[in-house]
Parts: C-alpha cells; structure tokens; sequence
C-alpha cells in the first residue's frame, strides 16, 4: 500500500508539475488550541489535465526529480468557476 493523500491545486504555471496543498490541524500541547497549516507537494501531472483550485487524490512514487515524490491518481471535484474564467 502506498501513501495516498488528499488536497487542492495551489499552482500550475509548470508544465506536467502542480503543487497541492493539504491543510492539516494540529492541538497545540499547552493551549489546546486547533492550529491550521498547509503541507505543499510537487506532483507530477502527465496530460496537464488538473487547474488551480480543483481537489485531487495523489498517490506516492518514485522520486521523479529532485523534489517531486507524488502522482496525481485521480481528480475528484473540479473548480468550475476557474475553468469559466480561463
């Protein structure tokens, strides 16, 4: 089983290379406080298929450059306002 994670399209200005975001909450130890951040990957997407905004499925691979680890499985819901306005 490969690692398999969830997350929106933050860029596509390279080409058959996106960066996803994945939002993780963490508690913090003393406050309990929900924080927020985002964890950036570089996956790689061989048709040019995804836009900026859409949610995708990545899955875990070979390295494919020096920072690019993940391929883009699947595209699960696509960002329609950003497709009118390209």
């Amino acid at each position: 089983m490969r690692k398999q994670k969830l997350g929106v399209i933050l860029s596509e200005k390279m080409n058959k290379t996106r960066v996803v975001g994945e939002v993780v909450k963490r508690k913090h130890k003393i406050y309990k406080k929900n924080i927020y951040y985002t964890r950036k990957y570089l996956v790689h997407d061989e048709q040019n298929k995804s836009k900026k905004g859409d949610t995708v499925e990545i899955i875990f691979t070979r390295p494919l450059s020096k920072n690019k680890r993940w391929n883009l499985l699947k595209i699960i819901k696509t960002n329609v306002t950003t497709r009118i306005n390209s």
